[in-house]
């Protein structure tokens, strides 16, 4: 009886090992996740640029994080105010850029986690009326951005670290000698106090349903979720009120439960996640604007991301971080511009595709077209010889150059048609094909993909 229970045990441990790959495995034959129409948009779009811009740009010091970290006290981080001009905003120019680089939308700082608001908000005086900027800052952003055919989203912080209610309750669960950050929890001994929590929830959804009814954003970016839990903050009555007040606004996945997709940052997944996903990650090593920060990625480091983001079916959320005066930094604006160059010359191989072949087939990254019909091949070096894809099992129409159109030579190698094992496809892909930062292959099937991905075995029969 013993031995039986471990070797179920043992058996039980091995398909649970095993259920992350079948399913990566599988992703490529499955027919296509049915979306919720709202998400349609997103997941075609591909590219969005992240604006982190608030007080913290006036010192170039960590936004929110360095009064809550005890780098500068919370008093000195609020005389940032008078610095806060935006003399130079021109949201137009903006959205010109984030065009260029072939973005289909952008997500700007309504408010971080310091509380400090991009708009007259009639729910606090800690606002952008309270510096020298003195106008909303949110509607020209709203305006500039529609104006150029791209959707519309804000980044919102759950918790703000300057309300007099917020620091008012603990997580569930956590005792009341717990001495946690004074900006985010009561002090130890200090009993939890509900009504003051309660109050701080009106507020909260205040401040949001006065960004939902004045500028009617296409996404809502939340962050700022982990000080209390999902019953605390009341997750699902708030997607309720959000999708009551806009049909049609998407959700990011910091909503607990009740987000519309997952928001990994930061570090690029080895294994995408499931379903609709963005990855956001800063074009140096910081959010916001920070004075000492010069290490700015390469533009063919941030194109190879995108390509692997791409071909994972996922979005890249790629970050700026505007001076106070609302200028963007020269870097980062090369840095767009070198990236506009890249996707507007693949355009086709990036707008509208879904993930690709899983881990085996190809050397690289892959993303397929909508339809199933073509397979995109993401080359980033150059190849001492034929590129292989293995598993394809469909009829080739043609291969060719992504961008330029060029006809690439092929072959098949191998395999066991009869036996309907595909053999693998050997492209030439010449040196003078090949772009700067990352070529694209593009091999159009007879019919949507249909693909071999199993263990072989001994040929049987001829």
């Amino acid at each position: 009886m013993k031995s039986r229970l471990s070797r179920s045990r043992t058996a039980l441990v091995v398909l649970l090992m095993l259920a992350p790959l079948a399913a990566l495995l599988s992703t490529a034959e499955e027919e296509p996740i049915t979306l919720d129409p709202r998400l349609e948009w997103f997941v075609d779009g591909k590219l969005g640029i992240f604006i982190h811009w608030g007080l913290y740009a006036v010192n170039g010091i960590p936004e929110s994080w360095s009064f809550f970290n005890g780098q500068i006290s919370y008093e000195d981080y609020m005389k940032q105010k008078p610095g806060f001009t935006a003399e130079r905003y021109d949201p137009k120019a903006w959205a010109a850029l984030f065009k260029e680089a072939g973005a289909r939308y952008a997500v700007l700082t309504s408010k971080h986690h310091d509380g400090f608001a991009l708009w007259p908000t009639e729910l606090s005086d800690l606002d952008v009326m309270a510096t020298p900027a003195k106008r909303d800052l949110l509607q020209p952003y709203a305006d500039a951005l529609r104006a150029e055919g791209l959707k519309v989203g804000f980044y919102f912080s759950h918790l703000d670290w300057s309300h007099p209610d917020y620091a008012s309750v603990r997580t569930k669960g956590m005792s009341t000698d717990f001495d946690g950050n004074r900006f985010a929890y009561p002090a130890p001994g200090t009993p939890d106090d509900p009504d003051s929590w309660e109050r701080f929830l009106v507020f909260h959804r205040g401040q949001i349903k006065e960004l939902s009814d004045r500028y009617r954003p296409d996404l809502f970016w939340f962050d700022g979720d982990w000080e209390r839990d999902e019953e605390q903050w009341d997750m699902k009555g708030l997607r309720k009120d959000l999708l009551s007040w806009q049909p049609t606004t998407i959700l990011n996945g910091r909503m607990k439960e009740y987000g519309d997709y997952e928001t990994p940052e930061q570090g690029l997944p080895i294994f995408p996640p499931e379903g609709p996903w963005e990855f956001c990650m800063t074009i140096n090593d910081s959010w916001g604007y920070q004075v000492q920060d010069h290490n700015h990625k390469p533009v063919r480091q941030i194109i190879r991301t995108f390509a692997e983001i791409v071909g994972g079916g996922g979005n890249l959320l790629l970050d700026v971080g505007p001076y106070a005066d609302g200028s963007l930094q020269p870097e980062q604006v090369d840095r767009l511009k070198g990236l506009g160059r890249w996707t507007k010359k693949h355009a086709e191989a990036i707008y509208g595709t879904r993930r690709g072949l899983p881990f085996g087939h190809f050397y690289g990254p892959t993303a397929l077209a909508k339809d199933r019909q073509t397979l995109y091949l993401y080359v980033f070096d150059i190849p001492r010889d034929a590129i292989a894809v293995k598993g394809v099992r469909n009829e080739i129409d043609e291969v060719y150059v992504v961008g330029s159109g060029q006809t690439l030579a092929w072959k098949r190698s191998g395999g066991a048609p009869w036996k309907n094992i595909p053999g693998i496809l050997l492209v030439d892909v010449p040196e003078a094909a090949l772009d700067d930062d990352v070529t694209v292959v593009g091999i159009r099937l007879k019919g949507p993909l249909d693909l071999y991905h199993g263990s072989g075995g001994a040929i049987e029969a001829n």
